[in-house]
């Protein structure tokens, strides 16, 4: 029964844990102690009791801030004062070593390198260095846990994004949010257990794509819900026109009779998805407005995010939301701020974008922590890969470029069971190679599976004859960063 639990994912219904077991009053008093939901009633919410983590999770849902562009740690994060002194000077080939270039470098006969045009201080009891760009984050580094030794293997941002999202390069398998859904559960039904909020900043847009939230092979009902800035946050939501509740909910039911008939006729595990999805859409219609709502925020917490977060579609105003839907139980929302590719006139538009998002950053670590959440709240900053120390095209004291760089980059991590007040691994002086304590994108994976309770190897599901996992088969957890 276990196995079977593992395998299916912990999405089972009543029907089929009552059809896996034999009906003696021991499995019935096993299943109330497993699944305490499993025996109420009501047909369509059966198969939305919580999932079984495999252990006792350290967090209950993650809220991910992703800088979509790769930022360059550079500039933000991975103080290396060697740059600056070598300023102009070739890299030397013991450093660059063999890593193949991107074609927008490809055909460059020199390779100067520049150190950081803007300064960097010590902070906190950590003593972590953090650029001049950064107020905000700053005054929260002892809440953090930076890590400087991430690494892909991706030299492009749509396969980046995508293998730190789904686990592998090509598109069409789960997110990691759709993972969490599906191992997990819900655990507020008037809301999806995924939600997508989407962002630009000033410089140049890399695009997101919907492939990045999708449920892939899952069950659709764990594909991710995007909410827009518009009048409607989710498309299709509202009533027809001339359609009050009672019709509406006496259309639901009848569509899911005949539903039920076509599934007992063609045995398709999706048409019942899609009955969940209707019954989902109409418990939003209340949820979504009251979640969405800012007027019952104080003034103290609308000057914490800054006054962007009353402007719909901001990243500020993303926070807020992602802060608020987390409260009310959204597992995993995930931002996507665009605007951080900066091949070009890098000091510009860093500036600008490291202002759209410290504040509001380290307002979200500061309000969960204040309201009793960031234990129990996963919170995640960085991008697909880092940037060169190199740069790319023409070079002047004022201005450069940075060219992709998936050797090393710059993340960090605060809260859901995340040592708080530390700097983990390290590059070298040049900031081109790791140094110490390197962490892969499916260690990194791994880990954000293990603070909710699930084993990265046993969270699977069997697709075309095969068992697949969002680490694919590789993948540690990072002991080093847990608490």
């Amino acid at each position: 029964m276990e196995k079977e639990i593992l395998e299916h994912g912990f999405n089972f219904n009543r029907r089929r844990f009552l059809s896996s077991m034999s009906l003696g009053l021991g499995s019935v008093a096993l299943g109330s102690l497993l699944m305490p939901d499993l025996f109420k009633s009501g047909g369509a919410d059966d198969s939305l009791a919580p999932g079984i983590p495999h252990f006792a999770p350290k967090a209950k849902r993650v809220i991910y801030l992703f800088q979509n562009g790769a930022p360059s740690q550079q500039e933000l994060f991975d103080y290396k004062p060697k740059l600056r002194e070598m300023f102009g000077q070739e890299i030397p080939p013991s450093v660059r070593g063999t890593q193949r270039l991107t074609g927008m470098t490809a055909n460059q006969a020199s390779f100067p390198l520049v150190g950081s045009f803007t300064n960097f201080q010590q902070y906190g009891q950590s003593r972590a260095w953090v650029s001049d760009l950064l107020p905000y984050t700053s005054k929260i580094v002892d809440d953090l846990c930076i890590i400087r030794s991430m690494y892909t293997e991706a030299i492009n941002h749509d396969p980046a994004l995508t293998f730190l999202q789904t686990g592998s390069q090509q598109g069409n398998r789960p997110s990691m949010g759709s993972w969490l859904s599906y191992g997990l559960g819900n655990e507020n039904k008037n809301l999806p257990n995924f939600t997508v909020l989407l962002s630009r900043g000033v410089g140049n847009g890399q695009g997101v794509y919907s492939k990045l939230w999708s449920n892939g092979f899952l069950d659709s009902v764990h594909q991710g819900v995007q909410f827009s800035k518009g009048e409607d946050p989710v498309l299709y939501l509202r009533d027809p026109e001339g359609m009050d509740r009672k019709e509406r909910r006496d259309m639901l039911d009848q569509i899911s009779e005949l539903n039920e008939i076509s599934y007992k006729e063609f045995g398709d595990p999706e048409i019942t998805t899609k009955v969940k999805q209707y019954e989902m859409a109409y418990r939003m219609q209340t949820a979504v407005p009251e979640v969405m709502d800012l007027s019952k925020e104080s003034d103290d917490i609308i000057k914490l995010y800054g006054p962007d977060c009353l402007v719909p579609g901001t990243y500020a105003a993303n926070c807020l939301l992602a802060r608020k839907l987390s409260e009310n139980g959204v597992r995993f929302v995930q931002l996507y701020h665009q605007g951080w590719d900066q091949h070009g006139n890098l000091p510009f538009e860093i500036t600008k974008q490291a202002m759209d998002v410290d504040q509001a950053s380290a307002a979200l670590v500061t309000d969960l922590k204040q309201r009793g959440l960031l234990d129990e709240t996963l919170v995640i900053w960085g991008g697909e890969f880092g940037r060169t120390s190199y740069t790319q095209g023409k070079l002047t004291p004022e201005n450069y470029g940075r060219d992709h760089h998936p050797r090393c980059f710059t993340i960090w991590m605060a809260g859901g069971g995340i040592k708080p007040g530390i700097v983990y691994g390290e590059t070298d002086e040049l900031g081109y190679n790791i140094a110490k304590d390197p962490v892969h994108v499916h260690d990194f994976q791994a880990t954000v599976l293990h603070q909710l309770g699930l084993n990265h190897e046993k969270l699977t599901f069997k697709h075309l004859g095969r068992r697949y996992r969002l680490t694919d088969i590789s993948g540690k957890v990072v002991p080093g960063i847990i608490s």
